[in-house]
């Protein structure tokens, strides 16, 4: 088939912008292979002279990098879990069940988003104090328990499902329990996977919320043991680049693998609503 100019001209500009978005991610995956000072040369150089896994043995061996890896995992699994739970049951909840002041507490949820996270974290790090809950993965966990936009893409999507099926099965005698286990979490499925991919890439990147909380080294998850790491390696670029690698590359792929289903369901929850 052949192409327009018009169509080679915009084929060749988003190509172009494709790469120059790239650049920086192919850059630290290729400066964490280099050897130690390599990077700071100038002109920086693109590709190693002889790619080595130094950087990536030292994090790990040294560094402790492994632990902070599970403590990110473990903290990120959790979350997702968690969040499912509440945001569907909430979800459900304000688009199908009948309850007085149902409209108006909707409308006030949707009115906080505009209030910003960091507002919110003083008077809640402070709740957290009382409660004992600082210095555990408990405290990191609380915000996540159930989030506004959580609630608000669950139940735009919990909206198209049809009336006449929920009322049939309690017709034949299903309890509100059976009801959400056998219709209405199988129908979700789409935006479920929406939902725990933004919670485990949210929780999974989240450095401010877990620097707050966790002051105990041991504890720590992988964007504030980096941060740390960096401060004690400032002239390190090469182990820094290797830090990030080891940071983005999971969720990185996690997105590849899901994006099927995660588009699927922006989409499904767009045009339903």
């Amino acid at each position: 088939m052949k192409l327009s100019p018009a169509a080679i001209a915009i084929n060749g500009a988003l190509i172009a912008a494709a790469a120059f978005a790239l650049f920086p991610l192919v850059w630290m995956l290729s400066v964490s292979f280099m050897a130690p000072g390599e990077a700071s040369a100038f002109p920086p150089p693109i590709f190693p002279q002889e790619p080595t896994l130094a950087n990536y043995r030292e994090l790990f061996a040294r560094e402790g990098m492994s632990r902070y890896f599970a403590n990110s995992l473990l903290l990120a699994a959790c979350a997702t879990l968690i969040a499912l739970t509440f945001n569907v049951m909430a979800g459900y909840a304000f688009a199908k069940l009948r309850f007085k002041g149902r409209e108006e507490i909707f409308r006030a949820l949707l009115g906080a988003i505009v209030i910003p996270a960091q507002v919110a974290m003083l008077p809640l790090f402070l709740l957290l104090k009382s409660m004992g809950l600082v210095n555990t993965y408990a405290g990191v966990l609380v915000p996540v328990l159930a989030t506004i936009f959580g609630i608000a893409l669950v139940r735009q999507y919990a909206l198209s499902i049809p009336d006449e099926m929920l009322e049939a099965a309690r017709v034949d005698g299903a309890s509100e329990f059976r009801i959400f286990v056998s219709i209405v979490v199988p129908t979700l499925r789409p935006i479920l996977a929406t939902l725990a991919t933004f919670t485990f890439l949210g929780t999974w990147n989240d450095f401010m919320w877990p620097l707050i909380v966790l002051s105990d080294e041991s504890l720590y998850t992988l964007p504030v043991a980096l941060a740390s790491l960096s401060r004690e390696h400032v002239q390190d670029n090469e182990l820094m680049m290797a830090g990030s690698v080891v940071t983005i590359l999971p969720v990185l792929l996690l997105f590849l693998v899901l994006q099927r289903q995660y588009l699927s369901g922006l989409l499904a929850g767009g045009v339903k609503g």
